[in-house]
């Protein structure tokens, strides 16, 4: 399998760790939307909305579990012979908070929702490119957020630790630009993953606006890490190449910035 290459243009990024003591702050969402929404959905819409200004925007949503943990109480319910919430029924599925998100902007944008086991972010970063190759002149939004499974289904392979990233892919006023490239493991042997650094637990939204980024240096030996989410955290925070090793295939990133 041949390796896979792409650059895509950032305008802005913005994160929200699992580890973050506060609740994020959504509050542009009505209040009866508001109450009824998973912490996956939450902090979906938190980095989002961190991300995007009053155009319309497209977005491309991705979870591994997405919306798991509701699913999981619906059957529960169900199993008990208990009632199932037509509105918690509703907000169940995978695309439920690119949906909260268009209502609420009032923004009726295409909207395309993504799952693929580990390497989830990984493809949803490939779709949004593809989707702002087609049409440069329109901006397009990717929101990551996940959560671990419930724990009834035991042991999960590569499981995701939560948080989110959102990042808005637009020419305009692009700060920097991610060069994502998927290649075939040489070995392939599960690589030695470590944990994120310190910065990635800040419980801080981070703006590239805002935050000057170093630059990639090529010479320097890329640092892997145990998930995708956390690896392109770490690129997007320090501007060093990260990576993350699946079964067969290795994912990396390198943060190039752009001539102010």
């Amino acid at each position: 399998m041949p390796d896979l290459h792409w650059t895509i243009p950032v305008a802005r990024w913005s994160t929200w760790p699992a580890a973050a003591s506060a609740a994020p702050d959504i509050g542009f969402i009505e209040p009866i939307v508001r109450r009824r929404l998973s912490t996956v959905s939450r902090v979906a819409l938190k980095v989002a909305h961190d991300c995007v200004g009053t155009d319309d925007v497209r977005v491309v949503f991705a979870s591994r579990h997405g919306e798991l943990r509701r699913t999981t109480d619906i059957l529960r319910a169900i199993s008990a012979g208990e009632p199932v919430s037509p509105t918690g029924f509703s907000l169940s599925v995978l695309n439920a908070m690119t949906g909260v998100f268009g209502i609420a902007r009032g923004d009726r944008s295409a909207a395309s929702a993504i799952s693929a086991g580990p390497e989830t972010l990984g493809y949803a970063l490939l779709e949004a490119h593809a989707q702002y190759a087609t049409q440069p002149g329109s901006p397009v939004l990717l929101v990551y957020a996940d959560e671990p499974a419930d724990p009834a289904y035991g042991t999960i392979e590569d499981e995701v630790q939560g948080g989110a990233i959102a990042i808005l892919l637009s020419g305009e006023g692009a700060v920097g630009d991610l060069v994502c490239t998927q290649s075939v493991s040489s070995d392939g042997q599960p690589a030695h993953a470590i944990e994120p650094s310190p910065a990635s637990h800040t419980g801080a939204t981070t703006d590239t606006a805002n935050q000057s980024c170093k630059s990639v240096e090529p010479a320097k030996p890329e640092t892997r890490f145990a998930t995708q989410s956390h690896a392109l955290q770490h690129c997007l925070e320090t501007g060093t190449r990260a990576a993350w090793q699946g079964a067969s295939v290795i994912w990396h990133w390198s943060w190039h910035d752009r001539a102010a």
